[in-house]
């Protein structure tokens, strides 16, 4: 049923469903440095980043076939701003330079985790993300910090270890089914080299 929903949400169109996707770590005494990159090649140059510090929950419907994931994310410091409930299926690109995914966001209530759980959907894990936020038309750049929760549930600053003293950085781009965006993603990407090298990750390779 669930999965029902969201692909006739795709097909209706009701909001972009293809996300373009590159991927790459930045280490910290270089963070800086591109984040000057990016304020001079973006939109928001005059006025710089958007800073974001979000709390993020996976949670996972297991099929006899397959597992149907949700991304629930919120910000921790903005109550009046709502929940978002994204959902992210496999890569669709069958080349090797750039995945294209199919994407669906919507907003909802905080109460969402409850419905997941009511729905049959069971917790699987969490992390808060704080960092920056570039946009150059349609391509979204953020350079993440990501944090792990030492006790579940906790987001209070003394309970957060950060996971690793890179980075993560991704440059992404909502489209329709019919747009193709593969070289101005890369020709952008070009110009954050050598701070960062934005690739492709296959993470069926990382857990192999």
């Amino acid at each position: 049923m669930m999965q029902d929903f969201w692909k006739t949400a795709a097909n209706n169109q009701l909001i972009p469903s293809h996300e373009w996707l590159l991927q790459g770590s930045v280490l910290n005494q270089h963070r800086e440095a591109l984040k000057h990159r990016l304020q001079g090649l973006c939109d928001n140059s005059e006025t710089g980043s958007e800073q974001f510090d979000d709390h993020e929950m996976v949670y996972t419907l297991r099929g006899v076939e397959q597992s149907f994931k949700l991304n629930v994310r919120h910000a921790l410091h903005h109550n009046d701003r709502p929940w978002h409930v994204r959902y992210v299926g496999n890569d669709m690109n069958k080349t090797p330079d750039i995945p294209v995914r199919s994407y669906i966001e919507a907003a909802v209530s905080d109460n969402i985790t409850k419905f997941l759980t009511d729905m049959g959907f069971r917790f699987d894990y969490e992390f808060v993300a704080r960092g920056f936020l570039y946009k150059r038309g349609k391509m979204k750049v953020t350079i993440s910090t990501i944090f792990k929760l030492i006790q579940p549930g906790n987001t209070q600053d003394n309970n957060l270890e950060q996971v690793s003293a890179s980075h993560l950085v991704e440059l992404s781009v909502l489209t329709s089914v019919a747009e193709n965006v593969e070289q101005d993603i890369k020709n952008f990407a070009e110009q954050l080299k050598p701070l960062v090298t934005l690739e492709k990750v296959d993470y069926r390779h990382l857990v192999s």
